[in-house]
């Protein structure tokens, strides 16, 4: 029989894996001046520290999407924490930059673990009419992380070596999420797939309101996955392409529209538009709570709008809050007036990024790909994300040093104003559906379009 736990608790430990992964981002904004300054680093060596947990993020999604089907979503988290703990030790009592680059490789095999794995997992726990909010607790999850992360590098700021508590103090995070997920259920869908009925059955019995509830999802589960085999290959079939194009597209375009470089170095940039290091360290704890409140205002209408609809109002104010300093710039605006113009951007930025792109990309993530391919779809997605997210890690610093920041927000600004077509005219609408809904609406979409495709070749 399973633990006796409450759907509340099952909900908020299978989402707290995005604290280690708000965390970890996070707190590297408050110490990498202070690591930069130790170590004595280049602007390319503070690029590769920051980065390197991007790097490990990619082999950790890639081996997550790998073994997730195979093992299931719980065992691998829970290893996932083990290996956050290790990194996070590691880091913290490391003598130079290679053995730090090193550990914050371990951490990054952890965090990009996570990242693959709780959507999917929050995704097959909740119920279709509240999916929306139940998956974007992985979300909250992760901007109290950051929020915590900002609060810490701010109190901290003024200790002489202080990083090595920042980041040693993640540890704390890995040995709660490992408690927590010792007493939580593996995926009701995962067990249905591989012949363990029964006990999905007592799993749902804690997180619905009614056996007639309990009944019909377990049959409709049973009806997709009987017909379906599992594989990496599977994922490259014709009918799940339009899946995996979703998928992979939104993962990226969350990175490479420039949060990350606000995440990473936004203590960095506070103090390049004039503020003391206190007050940089301040400005990101500003972020951190808008970040907290926006997401916490937007898991209250995630189920009422269409995705769709918030991404694009989303993508629309992202571009603007970038464009509007680069072309105040581009005019000679005063430069006291432009810094200033340009932290209320950047605010305004993380607003828009928080209500649309960093919550609805990891919910999409978790709903638009078939059983079969679940967690491999989510293992490539979150790999590209990481990737995207390296990328702006290790060049930010170096286009700084190099360009205006006029010049880095307008390409940014016009990014995310291809990310705003991408949601137009690729990603489908899932609110309110069933993931074996969604299945079979993008089996069919697929079908549609190679019956066209081979029509018009005949023709």
């Amino acid at each position: 029989m399973m633990n006796k736990v409450s759907s509340k608790f099952i909900f908020f430990f299978g989402s707290f894996a995005g604290i280690l992964f708000g965390y970890d981002i996070g707190i590297i904004a408050g110490a990498e001046g202070h690591i930069k300054s130790d170590f004595s680093l280049s602007s390319l060596w503070i690029g590769i520290v920051v980065s390197s947990l991007m790097g490990g993020a990619i082999i950790g999604s890639i081996l997550s999407g790998l073994l997730g089907d195979k093992f299931g979503r719980r065992k691998l988290i829970l290893i996932s924490s083990l290996i956050f703990f290790i990194g996070a030790i590691g880091s913290a009592v490391a003598p130079d930059e290679t053995t730090l680059t090193v550990a914050r490789i371990f951490l990054g095999i952890a965090v990009g673990t996570a990242s693959s794995l709780v959507p999917a997992y929050m995704s097959e726990i909740a119920p279709a009419h509240m999916r929306g909010k139940l998956s974007g607790l992985n979300q909250l999850m992760i901007v109290i992380g950051m929020l915590l992360s900002y609060i810490v590098a701010f109190l901290f700021e003024p200790v002489t070596g202080s990083w090595r508590l920042m980041l040693g103090s993640a540890a704390l995070f890995a040995i709660i999420l490992f408690l927590g997920m010792l007493k939580l259920p593996e995926s009701p869908r995962y067990l249905i797939k591989n012949g363990m009925s029964s006990k999905a059955r007592e799993v749902l019995s804690a997180l619905r309101t009614s056996t007639e509830e309990i009944n019909a999802e377990i049959a409709e589960i049973e009806g997709v996955a009987e017909h379906e085999q599992s594989g990496i290959a599977q994922l490259f079939h014709s009918k799940f392409r339009m899946a995996l194009i979703i998928g992979v597209g939104m993962a990226t375009f969350q990175q490479i529209q420039g949060a990350n470089s606000i995440v990473y170095y936004a203590t960095s940039i506070a103090r390049n538009v004039g503020l003391s290091p206190q007050l940089a360290a301040g400005f990101t704890v500003i972020v951190g709570v808008i970040f907290v409140l926006t997401t916490i205002l937007f898991l209250q209408f995630v189920d009422r709008f269409n995705r769709r609809t918030i991404l694009t109002v989303g993508s629309a104010g992202m571009a603007l809050s970038f464009f509007t300093p680069a072309l105040l710039g581009g005019f000679g605006v005063e430069a006291g007036v432009l810094n200033w113009v340009t932290l209320i951007a950047l605010c305004s930025f993380i607003l828009c990024y928080a209500f649309s792109w960093a919550p609805l990309t990891w919910i999409i993530v978790g709903e638009i790909f078939p059983l079969s391919v679940r967690g491999i779809g989510g293992g490539i997605s979150s790999a590209f994300n990481w990737t995207g997210s390296l990328a702006v890690g290790l060049i930010f610093p170096i286009l700084a040093d190099r360009f205006s920041f006029g010049v880095i927000f307008s390409a940014f600004g016009f990014i995310c104003v291809l990310g705003l077509l991408f949601v137009r005219f690729v990603v489908i609408e899932t609110k309110g559906r069933t993931l074996e809904q969604i299945e079979t609406e993008m089996a069919l979409h697929s079908e549609q379009k190679q019956l066209k495709h081979r029509l018009q070749t005949e023709g």
